[in-house]
């Protein structure tokens, strides 16, 4: 039978329907929306010099374009407090420009605590400037370790500024009982400033102590941990273990803000990593994209 023919017989029973260009494809693969759309910052390491508060903004703004639900920060907010050297006046000065920066926005900004923010050579631990609890104060975080939900997701944020890069047996029960109440299939996404598992710990370290625990602990609830993100280390990398995504991050500030060294692949990088930001897509399902996105730095 000739097409003509076909057409026309077809038709007139009624058995054809005609499709819009590019419909066909859209029925067969239904576009998946993320519920979330979430900014991973880390390791900003702000402070006031070499014009980095207007750098740091216009990294910030760049973020921001994504219309993203919130902001997770990941750590080292300020460029450092834990130094020998560090005064009061220094610690004051950066975080007074951290305030500067995070005013940029108005989204939620949760964080967790970085190896450089707190400042341990105050006089006395009793000053109210000492260790961690000031850094909780100037985060504006609940506690040195807290959980949150968000649309059939839950978020833990850890501390691991312990001894040996870990969690605190305190800390570790609470994780534990955190994970144990939440219904069964809830997906759960943690992060820490360190990477709790992680290619460059093979050579630059900084992973946490107490991997194997956190492992066991993942596995044990493996239909709800889905994702671990990180920073610190300043560099990219990814790994999949056990069905769980383990993201580090790299750096807001790269080469600290510097234009690098001899290993630095171009300037401003740390190594082979960029500066820039992560973009996470969370789905109903479980399931999770992580886009790092490189923010370019004028020479």
């Amino acid at each position: 039978m000739k097409r003509r023919h076909f057409m026309q017989g077809a038709l007139a029973l009624g058995t054809l329907s005609v499709i819009p260009e590019g419909a066909a494809e859209a029925i067969v693969k239904p576009t998946k929306k993320p519920i979330l759309t979430i900014a991973h910052i880390t390791d900003v390491h702000i402070h006031g010099k070499d014009n980095v508060p207007e750098r740091a903004k216009k990294c910030l703004n760049e973020t921001l374009k994504n219309k993203v639900d919130f902001i997770l920060n990941g750590g080292d907010s300020i460029m450092d407090a834990s130094y020998d050297n560090v005064t009061r006046e220094m610690v004051t000065e950066q975080w007074a420009v951290w305030d500067g920066f995070i005013k940029n926005t108005t989204l939620d900004v949760y964080s967790c605590i970085g190896n450089h923010d707190p400042w341990w050579k105050a006089p006395a631990k009793t000053d109210e400037m000492y260790g961690i609890p000031y850094v909780v104060k100037r985060l504006k975080i609940p506690n040195r370790y807290y959980s949150f939900s968000r649309k059939g997701w839950h978020f833990i944020i850890l501390d691991g500024n312990n001894k040996g890069t870990t969690l605190d047996p305190e800390q570790m029960e609470w994780l534990t009982k955190e994970l144990d109440k939440l219904a069964p299939n809830t997906p759960v996404l943690l992060m820490s400033h360190f990477p709790m598992l992680s290619v460059t710990n093979i050579w630059a370290g900084g992973q946490h102590g107490d991997y194997k625990a956190l492992k066991a602990l993942f596995y044990k609830h493996k239909d709800k941990v889905k994702v671990c993100l990180s920073g610190h280390q300043h560099l990219l990398d990814k790994v999949w273990y056990n069905d769980v995504n383990y993201f580090c991050n790299g750096a807001m500030c790269g080469f600290w803000w510097g234009k690098g060294d001899k290993q630095s692949a171009a300037a401003y990088y740390y190594e082979e990593t960029p500066p820039g930001y992560a973009l996470l897509r969370l789905y109903a399902d479980g399931s999770v994209e992580n886009e790092y996105i490189p923010y370019h730095f004028e020479a």
